[in-house]
């Protein structure tokens, strides 16, 4: 979020806190990206706040009331106040539950393999309305071709990233393999470790398309542990992820900090896993 936009967020969200009888004298701030993540306290509230333009609070509210009524592992929405939306000063926000960590240690890749197996199958019966995996991909190519959006991006870099993204959409389609809801970014930063078990969060990345493409999400040891896992599905799939997330660093809007060293970094790392594939 733009810092001149931040101070105005917080006070949005303690507002809306309080007019719902919940006490939010203080912020903290958890999280910084496209949204604002904070804990308001003493309530002990988690607020997501995001620019009323992005859209995609309502989608996310829908999905994790869906998802916890199927059994999936799931951050809850805070049952103090009403499930929905709240609009103010321009912003959209929602209000979760606060898990305080039971531990900040890595995640054993069984249990995270195993948490992930929960969550797709509690997804997989749900017919939702969540766009393919491809319409992130599509969306990245097009951010490719816009110089104007991409500036920075070298010609010899640029044409890797669009050669990368097309052929694999290409290959993974033609796989025809089964096909469901997913997380859509399954990281470990959407991991939580809490009293109630590991939980997932952040759901306006949900998408349908192969388990696969959310394993790429994860660190490669987890899909050790996932079973019946297509191998060379995974493979495509963690380098089509990579050149996602590569493109969104060039774009000249990216607030990631460090972006552009992380960008290079993973441009060099999509070269050699091309090169071990050729």
């Amino acid at each position: 979020m733009q810092a001149s936009e931040i101070s105005r967020a917080v006070a949005a969200a303690r507002a809306t806190a309080s007019a719902l009888g919940l006490t939010a004298d203080d912020a903290i701030v958890l999280h910084d990206s496209n949204k604002l993540t904070l804990r308001l306290l003493p309530c002990d509230v988690l607020a997501r706040v995001a620019p009323a333009a992005h859209q995609v609070a309502l989608f996310e509210v829908e999905l994790a009331q869906r998802f916890a009524e199927s059994g999936c592992p799931v951050a809850a929405l805070d049952p103090r106040v009403e499930p929905r939306v709240y609009a103010r000063d321009g912003f959209e926000i929602t209000l979760w539950t606060y898990y305080e960590p039971v531990s900040r240690q890595v995640v054993p890749p069984a249990d995270y393999a195993g948490a992930l197996q929960r969550l797709h199958a509690g997804m997989r019966p749900l017919d939702l309305p969540v766009p393919h995996f491809t319409e992130r991909v599509e969306q990245a190519q097009r951010l490719v071709a816009d110089r104007d959006r991409t500036p920075e991006l070298a010609g010899a870099d640029r044409e890797l990233l669009g050669d990368t993204l097309g052929n694999l959409r290409r290959v993974i389609g033609e796989r025809g393999g089964a096909e469901q809801v997913l997380h859509g970014e399954p990281h470990p930063g959407n991991l939580l470790t809490t009293k109630n078990g590991l939980l997932f969060i952040d759901f306006e990345t949900c998408c349908r398309g192969p388990v696969e493409f959310d394993l790429a999400h994860a660190p490669e040891e987890v899909g050790e542990h996932y079973p019946d896992v297509d191998r060379e599905l995974l493979r495509q799939c963690r380098i089509l992820m990579l050149a996602i997330i590569t493109t969104w660093r060039w774009d000249r809007d990216d607030q990631l900090p460090d972006g552009r060293r992380l960008g290079a970094e993973w441009l060099s790392q999509i070269r050699t896993a091309l090169d071990h594939q050729g």
